[in-house]
């Protein structure tokens, strides 16, 4: 009976429980399918925070080196990603103060941000090209807003954290993660709506 228990214990273990157990293991497989599920959504966070793509490649890999080093601190209470995007804006938040000391307000700056090149996504030139234009007007419209507000935007809709989650990755409260929510949608809805003009 012993043995059911423990075998139905782990088909219904929580990933977040399995991953935890996996990382204090240094299991290689299991880093390997970390990286392949979380690593474009990382990246793509990573330049939104940081506004540099080169920048954004090296504390990506920097972020993966981390996780394997420090896996044992991952203690499963929260969802992997999570853990992961702290400690990758933690990463951005140093290596932009060895860089010059600004705080991450000092990120706002547009200019700094690299805007997505999107994919292919229509069958006619005509569509790639309208959404293209779309697209780079929407990454101008977020990189225009101060870069609180902007991460959670990303990390809300891009990467579809819950609140509770951003939260814990900035390190703020839950209402400010949501006064922060709600300014960063109105900001960039006043700038859509001023680009079509």
């Amino acid at each position: 009976m012993e043995a059911v228990a423990y075998w139905f214990a782990k088909l219904v273990e929580p990933e977040s429980s399995r991953i935890a157990r996996g990382l204090r293991q240094h299991d290689p497989a299991l880093l390997d399918s970390l990286i392949e599920k979380y690593q474009s959504r990382l990246f793509r966070y990573l330049i939104c925070l940081s506004g540099d793509r080169a920048l954004a490649e090296d504390l990506s890999q920097e972020a993966w080196v981390r996780v394997l080093e420090r896996g044992h601190q991952y203690d499963g209470k929260h969802e992997f990603s999570t853990w992961l995007f702290a400690l990758a804006r933690n990463l951005t938040i140093d290596s932009l103060r060895r860089e010059s000391p600004v705080s991450l307000d000092a990120l706002a700056n547009p200019e700094r941000c690299v805007p997505f090149e999107p994919a292919d996504f229509g069958p006619t030139a005509l569509d790639v090209a309208t959404l293209h234009e779309q697209v780079e007007r929407a990454y101008a419209a977020l990189n225009s807003i101060r870069v609180e507000y902007r991460e959670a935007v990303v990390l809300r809709f891009l990467e579809e954290l819950t609140l509770e989650e951003i939260a814990t990755v900035t390190g703020v409260r839950l209402g400010t993660v949501k006064s922060r929510l709600y300014r960063g949608l109105s900001l960039l809805i006043e700038r859509l709506k001023g680009a079509q003009q």
